[in-house]
């Protein structure tokens, strides 16, 4: 017996939301100084980009699983970044006083 759930929702949709929080992230990226905003951004882009695995997985695959599988792959590196991301900032807040990027220069000559 196979169960086919019906979509009443376009897959237009749910590209289109993705590209909006895609595009957010990008946006965010390259405009914010703060770095706990630059964190931010990331994970809308890593968002954006599970919605589209998942919708692609729904129309395309059909019982398979493939999409939802690289999006808990993608969900464990996103959770990884931002540990790592936020412990990053602390050290430096401690070092610096200060999250904005503009201040950062540790790595310069």
């Amino acid at each position: 017996m196979e169960l086919t759930i019906p979509s009443t929702i376009p897959l237009q949709a749910y590209l289109a939301l993705a590209a909006v929080l895609f595009c957010t992230g990008v946006w965010g990226l390259i405009n914010s100084r703060n770095a706990v905003r630059v964190l931010m951004s990331i994970e809308l882009m890593l968002n954006g980009v599970n919605i589209n695995l998942m919708a692609f997985s729904n129309y395309l695959d059909g019982q398979l699983i493939r999409g939802q599988v690289f999006a808990i792959f993608v969900i464990t590196v996103a959770a990884a970044e931002a540990a790592v991301g936020l412990a990053i900032l602390l050290s430096l807040y401690r070092n610096r006083e200060t999250v904005d990027m503009e201040r950062f220069n540790l790595l310069r000559w």
